[in-house]
């Protein structure tokens, strides 16, 4: 459009801080954690990135920039160091800087286009406009054409014998059944079992976007794979972030496909725990408690935790993290000492996680289902079936315009800049209901990265 802008000044990550408020108003946080790099708690702690945390996430945002810089430089035909030159000297830029740099063919209004596609149709010397579909008719036809299988797949019948499994891991790890958006161990766990037992099923691909979440759901995950292993190969393609519990349960993976810039690592543990003493306090609520044994009150929110308390917590946060190292070092044939090293709860982008062994390849869901085929000397003919349920395009079309619906209704109250700032706090504080964990040990990615 000639008064159109590429929006592409860099690659930012501003995380906001609640420390300060929970203070004001009587909330208590107390942490044990293992992992200089482990800083998903600092939001609850602290009023500012701790030097740690600051380092590992310019080095991401250096990566994953990076990367975003090198494929959009060579689809331009333009030099990495040209494009940035560009970005730095515009920051939004403008059409004719943009055809000029290269980065855009020609500008257009819509009804130019238009004209294009009447011409190109033959239908410019009519009053006739160039046949074209609407996009729920669209989506009618896409589905109702759509074959049981997908690109790069055989030809075969439903009930084929000769089937890969990708199975999808998006959203928080927690821990029993688990919600919409969020990967409940045991139903995951279960979920694989029935995989493991399907002899029609050859291979399993392990699709993995999750930041973790509980280290006992994710180890019940994980126990599923090591056994599925033992009788079909088991392919983990990583997509936006495999990090902490998403990196658990991909680490023994017969093959780790990941992006260039996926988030992944994350070897760490933490545990948080709340108190709300002053807050009720403060509106005269008091507490007190009868009990029959020394620790049985320990995981009340009503008080903070006495020392002994957090030394019992410190202790499971040891030996969690200390099953995450070996279990890594065990699984990737990396040197036990040397995974003490890249772990601290540090993030990599994909690109880094191979060069450090925590990942075989880079590619994408493509290349893991080509290997999984591979490796179970499937050929080209085989069946690729999608757990659980994928949504087919008219069911995406449908919620994307229900979506858009509530939107509209919401955008009132979120268009102004108080609006906004209570959006984002909310979004913020809603990480927390992901922890449902009974002993309060989370393997998660140190921070609820929203990459701008």
């Amino acid at each position: 459009d000639p008064y159109g802008m590429i929006i592409m000044p860099g690659l930012a990550s501003e995380p906001m801080f609640f420390a300060g408020a929970f203070e004001k108003y009587g909330v208590g946080v107390q942490v044990t954690r293992v992992g200089k790099y482990k800083s998903f708690v600092e939001p609850f702690t602290r009023q500012e990135m701790s030097p740690e945390n600051r380092e590992q996430t310019q080095k991401l945002l250096d990566d994953i920039w990076g990367s975003l810089v090198g494929e959009i430089a060579q689809s331009r035909k333009l030099t990495p160091e040209a494009l940035q030159g560009v970005v730095d000297a515009e920051g939004i830029i403008r059409p004719e800087v943009a055809q000029r740099s290269k980065l855009i063919d020609r500008t257009a209004y819509v009804d130019e286009i238009i004209g294009d596609l009447r011409k190109q149709t033959g239908r410019a010397a009519g009053t006739q406009t160039f046949k074209q579909i609407s996009l729920a008719n669209y989506a009618k036809i896409a589905r109702d054409r759509a074959a049981p299988t997908v690109a790069g797949a055989g030809e075969v019948k439903k009930s084929s014998s000769r089937s890969v499994a990708v199975v999808y891991a998006e959203g928080d790890i927690v821990d029993g059944e688990g919600d919409l958006g969020e990967v409940g161990g045991a139903k995951f766990a279960r979920e694989l079992r029935e995989l493991r037992q399907d002899k029609d099923v050859k291979a399993v691909v392990l699709r993995i976007n999750s930041p973790g979440g509980s280290a006992p759901a994710s180890e019940a995950i994980q126990r599923e794979i090591r056994l599925t292993r033992q009788s079909k190969p088991v392919i983990v393609s990583m997509g936006s972030y495999a990090a902490s519990g998403g990196y658990w349960i991909a680490t023994y993976g017969d093959r780790i496909f990941a992006e260039p810039t996926t988030i992944t690592g994350s070897i760490g543990v933490f545990g948080i725990q709340f108190d709300v003493q002053k807050l009720a306090n403060n509106v005269g609520v008091t507490f007190d408690s009868v009990k029959t044994g020394k620790f049985a009150d320990a995981i009340t929110i009503t008080r903070p935790k006495t020392d002994a308390e957090l030394a019992v917590f410190q202790r499971l946060v040891d030996w969690i993290y200390g099953e995450f190292v070996t279990k890594v070092a065990e699984s990737r044939n990396l040197k036990r000492d040397f995974v003490e090293e890249i772990a601290q709860g540090r993030v990599w982008s994909g690109v880094e996680a191979k060069k450090l062994g925590l990942v075989d390849e880079l590619g994408g869901l493509d290349a893991a289902l080509a290997y999984a085929a591979k490796k179970a000397d499937l050929g080209s003919n085989y069946e690729v079936t999608e757990y659980p349920h994928k949504r087919n395009l008219s069911e995406i079309i449908s919620d994307w315009m229900d979506d858009l619906k509530q939107a509209e209704g919401a955008r009132a109250s979120t268009g102004s800049a108080m609006g906004q700032a209570m959006q984002r706090a909310t979004e913020e504080l809603r990480v927390l209901r992901s922890f449902n964990e009974p002993s309060g040990l989370y393997a998660r990615l140190p921070m609820n990265l929203a990459i701008h």
